[in-house]
């Protein structure tokens, strides 16, 4: 009888010197909300998706895929079963379970986030918890897309509803900012690069359906003073749509650009 060989592959290896980035879906979305972004990354930047990190409804996280060492732009797809917990202290910490298996696993030092809608608000929770300490891997590059940092429309905010002060501050805050605003120096100081991808329809509302301009840039203020660099980017039109967002190629090079590109 003929026996078969398998290559046997490890579940574990130094990747210390890669930057693996983290794309992170939103409430209610899964695989099918980062694949198109990751997948231009793989065509067009030269990235790799290495990794799928899927966390179970307790928390827990299991990796599949394989990361070879040649991959120079390593890309985790991060999968939440349970897609509509919204709790974010309990999300955050699913998050940080993600990275402190690929610190075991990997012993990554650093790495970069792409969160689309409520992905943004788990990542931040994370970021004002976790953000100084240096026992953990230390976030580079943070690029939030739809991110509802002060209320998504039609429940706890309006159309035209809020509006910036003159020094960035919303006029009015709900409770995920006011949280997160009063916890901001936990924030990594002076170390991460920012980018803030917001849509807007152009039909009045000043949203792209579900997150106001003014809750998206609100980012802005909540990371005043912590973060090294911040860019904004406004999708305008029918591209701008809160899940076409993710869907848009001016949205995919923007974000290789910013990641990948000095």
């Amino acid at each position: 009888m003929l026996w078969m060989r398998h290559r046997t592959i490890p579940e574990t290896a130094d990747r210390s010197n890669s930057i693996p980035t983290l794309y992170v879906h939103g409430w209610g979305a899964g695989a099918r909300s980062t694949n198109s972004m990751i997948h231009y990354a793989e065509q067009y930047n030269d990235a790799k998706k290495v990794l799928t990190a899927t966390i179970s409804p307790e928390g827990k996280v299991s990796f599949s895929g394989y990361w070879p060492a040649s991959a120079k732009r390593p890309l985790i797809q991060v999968i939440s079963v349970d897609n509509k917990y919204y709790n974010y202290k309990v999300t955050q910490k699913w998050f940080g379970n993600v990275l402190k298996k690929l610190q075991k696993d990997y012993h990554i030092k650093r790495y970069n986030t792409v969160s689309h809608s409520m992905g943004n608000l788990t990542t931040m929770y994370y970021q004002v918890t976790n953000g100084q300490n240096k026992q953990l891997p230390a976030l580079q590059k943070q690029i939030n897309i739809a991110g509802h940092f002060d209320g998504i429309v039609g429940i706890d905010d309006k159309p035209n509803q809020n509006l910036l002060q003159k020094n960035g501050e919303p006029k009015i805050q709900d409770s995920n900012f006011k949280y997160l605003n009063s916890h901001r120096q936990g924030y990594p100081k002076k170390q991460v690069d920012v980018l803030n991808i917001f849509g807007n329809l152009q039909d009045g509302s000043n949203s792209d359906g579900d997150v106001t301009v003014v809750s998206a840039k609100s980012l802005k203020y909540l990371l005043r003073d912590r973060y090294k660099d911040y860019q904004e980017l406004e999708i305008s039109g029918k591209k701008g749509q809160h899940s076409q967002l993710h869907e848009n190629t001016r949205v995919d090079r923007a974000i290789g650009k910013f990641l990948w590109e000095k």
